[in-house]
């Protein structure tokens, strides 16, 4: 690899960079790279995890594997791999950009509806319900999404806390309970800072509820309950709203059940709620 050569232009070279290093691969190096020739596309969506379980290799293989091409890991991996497929889609897609984000957003919640295990939805809006301390831990899109349900569940009388900083989840986590329910959103499931929260937290007995999009990561590791989104997103569109619109229906199904399940002071509270802002209208 020449030292003259951009980011960009080492990344748009990524199949190249295989072929050319694929003399020096170890055995376990040359399954991985058969896998992503063969998977080529799907490998974009998929966790360092995902991978590591479906090659039945270690992550550290996967992880040595990306270094002997040049880049810093699996993430940069990925990002060469988004670059290299952006270019070729961009010569080969005659579908205009609106009719791409329409299909993706339907088409997320689609796949969501069909991951959805009504028991573990069922489990997660009990735990919910009854506890008095509840946190959702969410960083960038995701603490967008979180700060979205901390809205809807206080209009039907029910107070959570939303933290968005990192530091102030660690902090957070030493303080929790074994009556304490954390959400835990993340879209990979990879996040260090949501990860290492949510670990902090365990070992306070916390209960952890995690939306993703990643049956294997390793906040998935750390909970209890695993409610799967589905969208796909690579490092190019990170916090793309067909993003968000797969975690919102989670949430959606959250918020509903929640109140299903207190009805009546929901529906005395939206009332209330109705009354004290209407003079916030001309």
């Amino acid at each position: 690899m020449n030292n003259g050569e951009t980011p960009g232009e080492k990344r748009l070279k990524l199949t190249m960079l295989m072929e050319q290093n694929k003399n020096n691969f170890t055995k376990s190096e040359h399954k991985l790279h058969r896998y992503i020739l063969e998977h080529f596309e799907e490998v974009l969506y998929k966790s360092l995890t995902e991978i590591s379980s479906e090659c039945k290799l270690g992550e550290a293989t996967i992880l040595r594997f990306c270094r002997k091409l040049g880049l810093k890991g699996y993430q940069d991996f990925k990002f060469a791999l988004a670059q290299e497929l952006s270019s070729l889609q961009k010569s080969n897609n005659d579908e205009t950009y609106i009719d791409k984000i329409k299909g993706n957003m339907g088409q997320s919640i689609e796949d969501t509806y069909e991951l959805l295990d009504a028991d573990i939805l069922q489990q997660a809006i009990d735990e919910i319900s009854h506890s008095n301390d509840v946190i959702v831990y969410g960083i960038s899109s995701s603490g967008i999404a979180g700060l979205d349900m901390k809205s809807r569940l206080m209009r039907i009388g029910k107070n959570i806390e939303v933290v968005t900083d990192s530091h102030n989840q660690v902090i957070r986590s030493c303080s929790v309970t074994n009556e304490t329910v954390i959400i835990a959103i993340s879209l990979t499931g990879s996040t260090k800072d949501i990860v290492d929260a949510v670990e902090e937290a365990k070992k306070n007995h916390a209960t952890v509820v995690a939306i993703t999009n990643y049956v294997k990561s390793p906040l998935t590791k750390y909970s209890d309950l695993v409610l799967l989104s589905s969208a796909k997103e690579n490092p190019l569109d990170s916090g793309s709203l067909v993003s968000k619109v797969s975690q919102l229906f989670v949430i959606d199904l959250l918020c509903t059940g929640i109140a299903m399940t207190q009805y009546e002071r929901a529906q005395q509270n939206k009332e209330l709620i109705a009354g004290a802002i209407s003079s916030k209208l001309y």
